[in-house]
């Protein structure tokens, strides 16, 4: 079995789950099907931080260089916020990760804020400086 994991991960794939349907659970990989569900569950939240960075990178921008402002930038955190939204509604146990993301997503942002803007790291606060509720809310917009 796990020389068919390793060599044709879909082959695999379609493998385990006509062994799941058909109750044939004393054949089933068992073992690499746990570790796939459980690195489904990180996939998510990985997504989760790299939305979050996304957006949080387009804040800092807007508010750190407000002579820039672009409708692409007003876009793309707008479709984030709406993106966060929809997949913390997908997987609502996620919210109680949400500090962590944001710790993690911030340090991502204030990187691609600084590389975007030409500031120094040091030109953004050392924590992120909007909540997670206050990031995602259609009305804000940081001055």
């Amino acid at each position: 079995m796990s020389n068919v994991y390793d060599n044709d991960f879909y082959a695999w794939a379609m493998e385990q789950a006509a062994l799941l349907r058909a109750r044939r659970f004393d054949a089933a990989d068992v073992d690499n099907i746990a570790e796939e569900i459980e690195s489904m569950g990180r996939g998510e939240k990985r997504e989760l931080v790299n939305r979050l960075a996304v957006l949080l990178l387009h804040l800092l921008k807007w508010r750190f260089q407000p002579g820039y402002r672009s409708p692409s930038w007003s876009a793309t955190i707008r479709e984030q916020r709406i993106r966060l939204r929809n997949q913390l509604k997908d997987n609502p146990s996620l919210k109680a990760r949400l500090d962590e993301a944001l710790a993690e997503a911030y340090e991502l942002a204030v990187i691609g804020a600084a590389r975007e803007t030409g500031l120094p790291d040091g030109a953004f606060p050392a924590s992120a400086p909007f909540p997670f509720e206050q990031a995602v809310d259609d009305a804000f917009w940081p001055e």
